[in-house]
């Protein structure tokens, strides 16, 4: 295995950050006509978010601990599970202040999220290697982090927020699978058995593409049905044809997670438009 995969700029994935990003600017957006909605808290909510995004990013590789022997790998994987950890604190720090603000409801979302975040690699839990992850990343970096956005600035949840929220969330869970089809050879060689690993890369592929579409039919549903206004989002539509050819082959699969992380920035910031 390349002991490039676990440098710290790799192990980041900054590609992935427009899903901490677009998913609160969606909750954040669906509150902004509130009373008392504060812009200076709606910031503090992004960074908090992109705190525990950078967190989740650095410990996703822990569970790879116990497949590899290169001693160089290992000491990388570890100081990434610490940086991750560290990033936890700041973010639960932000929330600490967020709960003082917002209410002990709001603590709730919060240890169901840090659940989830520490039980997508740790064990005993390791959604990752039960081949969960996609699943989980659409709740956790999804539909909770569209709705507690919300919760903070509005006060209460939202079932409109809620269905608001399944469209981005489906992009997470797909910008999750995008990282499996690239890594899918390195896994199966390692015994990390992911989702994609489970079903096979053509399987994960049509998936893939079934994420695609399902984004475009519920943002449809969500306009006939008056949830959102406006069909700015459509203007990203042609992408889902390229980022399919991409993920064919194996040169494009490489950059298939930094390609799939560009359409969730365009789609996501057209789609918090059409709110």
């Amino acid at each position: 295995m390349k002991q490039d995969k676990y440098s710290f700029g790799r192990a980041l994935r900054p590609f992935s950050f427009p899903v901490a990003l677009i998913t609160c600017l969606v909750g954040i957006v669906s509150a902004s006509e509130q009373p008392g909605f504060s812009y200076p808290l709606a910031l503090l909510i992004i960074l908090g978010a992109l705190l525990l995004q950078a967190g989740v990013n650095l410990i996703n590789d822990h569970a790879d601990l116990q497949h590899l022997k290169n001693s160089i790998a290992r000491g990388r994987v570890v100081r990434n599970f610490r940086l991750g950890l560290s990033f936890f604190l700041l973010a639960a720090t932000i929330g600490i202040y967020l709960i003082s603000y917002a209410g002990l409801g709001l603590l709730v979302l919060l240890l169901a999220g840090l659940a989830g975040a520490l039980g997508y690699t740790v064990e005993p839990v390791n959604f990752k290697r039960r081949g969960l992850a996609v699943v989980l990343v659409f709740w956790l970096m999804g539909v909770l982090m569209v709705c507690g956005s919300y919760y903070i600035l509005a006060g209460e949840l939202s079932w409109l927020v809620f269905w608001r929220s399944v469209p981005v969330s489906l992009i997470s869970s797909l910008l999750l699978l995008a990282n499996e089809i690239r890594d899918v050879e390195s896994d199966r060689d390692t015994g990390i058995r992911t989702l994609t690993v489970r079903i096979g890369i053509d399987r994960a592929r049509k998936l893939y593409l079934l994420l695609l579409l399902s984004v475009v039919a519920v943002a449809s549903v969500l306009w006939i049905a008056d949830a959102i206004t406006g069909v700015w989002w459509l203007v990203s539509v042609p992408l889902i044809w390229l980022l399919y050819k991409q993920q064919q082959g194996s040169a494009g699969r490489a950059s298939l997670p930094p390609a799939s992380g560009r359409f969730f920035m365009l789609f996501g910031l057209l789609y918090c438009l059409s709110l």
